[in-house]
């Protein structure tokens, strides 16, 4: 299916010729002294997905980014449909069927999902016509790949999972035979991204070619057909994924052996150091989110929150953290109760010895305006003086040790913050909260949009903080994630705390069941099936394994 964009008519008739759909040859790109891309080759075949992994600061982004037109190579080729070009802006890439779908969405929050799809596309000065023609489009882009949306929907009032099908339904409508996903997955939840992978699937036999670039091994295993690995800017390989092993992938990425699991001792619980009694907190609208939760961390254990985003996690940790006031209950600290509420409840409960980093780094973590030593001491610059007294030199200093400590790049202290990767950004938080010594550490998503390598340090700094005697509260949409550092596992469903899971033993089915309400303790299950509504972890993940032509999964 094409799109309405009428300067597809422009590619090439070549294109049934070629069993590339891109191919990049001899790309150099420089920013300044950084070379970030460095004589990069790269042939995607038609009609497959091929992912693009590598730690932060590889040239992957930057790459996908000279495909699509947002900057232009210093140097190299490009071929598309086996037919040399040279992309000058995203809408020539576009005429050439290359569509991009990025970490962070291009859309207009108060329009709807039709006027976004559109907006850029009109094909008339009259803008009636040009949205009743996409309205009748959008509906068969809808039914053809799995992509049901609202168009009356106003994008602000949509999920992220639901934000992302607009960008995609977007690229389509341009009429996109290559599809380019940076990190899709980084902020859906587990339901989201099975429901991203089946339209991959789909778009897939219909003979799209999807580069999908991500850092989670486990879904380029599953979901693509080729995969190239980047380092310190150069493609290191590229193999199919039949071949290779997570744990291979990640070797290459890093240039040394990498631990895919987390290797920890037992833990040795002490004191209570947090404890939530009858915690009740409500989101901005009044509604409640939070139910009369209970629950305490001891020292030197980590408790892991499990559940579906939106049942309540975020007003929890927020309203912990001070940043959100509760309706009812008492959080203490040491056996003494914060008083947190107000505009300065975040500073009390640092004060009071806890440190949190948030979920959503880019909303409450960081001011991207400010330069990175700015916000290394961001919420501790009392402890540096006030005003004209501020000792800038020793919050340089301490920037300075902690961008080195958590290996932030590029180590450039005066950059601003919105300059860095994404993964660079959640350093920066993470070294600010953790390097403070906090008795109490409230983790949200603590390696989201994290490369591979450093996801294994900023585990291994958890585990450390733990074994230390910290009590640590950790959040994460990543069910591996929980199960592999937690010590305890609560489960948390509706706002209310539904059960208590030993990591140990506790499977992905039984987790899943008490994360959507059903109750496993009162469940016959037989471990390899599940009642009619519910969807098994990675489900999706499975069902779209690249399989051999007799059909047999091939990794």
């Amino acid at each position: 299916m094409t799109g309405l964009n009428p300067t597809n008519e422009q590619r090439s008739s070549g294109a049934a010729a070629s069993a590339l759909a891109i191919e990049l040859v001899g790309i150099n790109k420089h920013f300044g002294p950084v070379h970030a891309n460095k004589d990069i080759h790269l042939a995607v075949k038609r009609g497959t997905v091929h992912g693009i992994v590598g730690e932060n600061g590889a040239g992957k982004s930057t790459l996908m980014s000279i495909l699509y037109g947002f900057y232009t190579a210093d140097s190299g080729t490009i071929h598309v449909d086996g037919v040399a070009h040279k992309i000058t802006d995203s809408r020539h890439a576009l005429a050439l069927g290359i569509g991009m779908v990025h970490q962070h969405f291009m859309l207009v929050d108060n329009f709807t999902v039709l006027e976004n799809v559109v907006l850029g596309a009109e094909d008339s000065a009259l803008l009636t016509p040009t949205l009743n023609r996409a309205r009748g489009h959008l509906k068969d882009l809808a039914r053809d790949y799995g992509l049901d949306i609202d168009p009356d929907a106003i994008v602000g009032n949509l999920s992220v999972g639901q934000q992302q099908r607009v960008e995609i339904l977007k690229a389509l409508y341009r009429g996109a035979e290559t599809l380019i996903l940076d990190e899709p997955t980084g902020v859906l939840t587990p339901a989201e991204a099975d429901h991203l992978f089946r339209i991959l699937g789909k778009l897939r036999a219909e003979g799209k070619t999807i580069i999908l670039i991500t850092h989670k091994l486990r879904e380029i295993m599953a979901i693509t057909d080729e995969v190239s690995v980047m380092r310190q800017g150069e493609m290191v390989e590229t193999l199919p994924t039949a071949e290779t092993s997570p744990e291979h992938l990640a070797e290459l990425m890093v240039g040394r052996r990498v631990l895919l699991r987390v290797e920890k001792g037992a833990a040795k619980p002490g004191k209570v150091l947090l404890e939530v009694e009858n915690l009740v907190v409500t989101d901005d609208f009044g509604t409640p989110r939070v139910k009369g939760v209970n629950f305490q961390v001891r020292a030197g254990e980590i408790v892991g929150i499990a559940g579906v985003a939106g049942n309540g996690q975020s007003e929890l940790l927020e309203s912990i953290s001070g940043m959100r006031d509760q309706k009812s209950g008492t959080i203490r600290v040491h056996g003494n109760a914060l008083k947190i509420s107000g505009d300065d409840g975040a500073d009390r409960a640092r004060s009071a010895g806890l440190a949190h980093v948030p979920e959503d780094r880019l909303r409450m973590g960081l001011v991207t305006k400010f330069n990175a030593w700015e916000n290394a001491i961001l919420g501790y610059q009392d402890s540096y003086g006030e005003g004209p007294a501020l000792d800038i030199s020793a919050a340089r200093d301490a920037a300075r040790e902690y961008m080195k400590k958590f290996d932030v790049r590029p180590a450039d202290l005066d950059l601003k913050t919105a300059n860095f990767s994404g993964g660079n950004q959640q350093k920066l938080v993470l070294a600010r909260e953790m390097e403070r010594d906090p008795e109490v550490l409230i983790v949200g998503q603590p390696t989201r949009g994290v490369d591979i390598g450093a996801i294994e340090f900023i585990h291994n700094q958890i585990i450390k903080m733990r074994d230390a005697g910290k009590a640590i509260l950790l959040v994460s949409v990543e069910l591996d994630e929980i199960r592999s550092l937690s010590d305890r596992i609560l489960v948390i469903f509706d706002g209310q705390i539904v059960g208590e899971a030993d990591p140990a033993t506790a499977d992905e089915t039984e987790l899943g069941l008490r994360m959507t309400g059903s109750h496993a303790d009162n469940v016959e299950t037989d471990p390899g099936t599940l009642p009619e509504h519910e969807t098994p972890v990675d489900q999706t993940l499975v069902e779209m394994s690249p399989k051999d032509n007799s059909g047999r999964d091939t990794n």
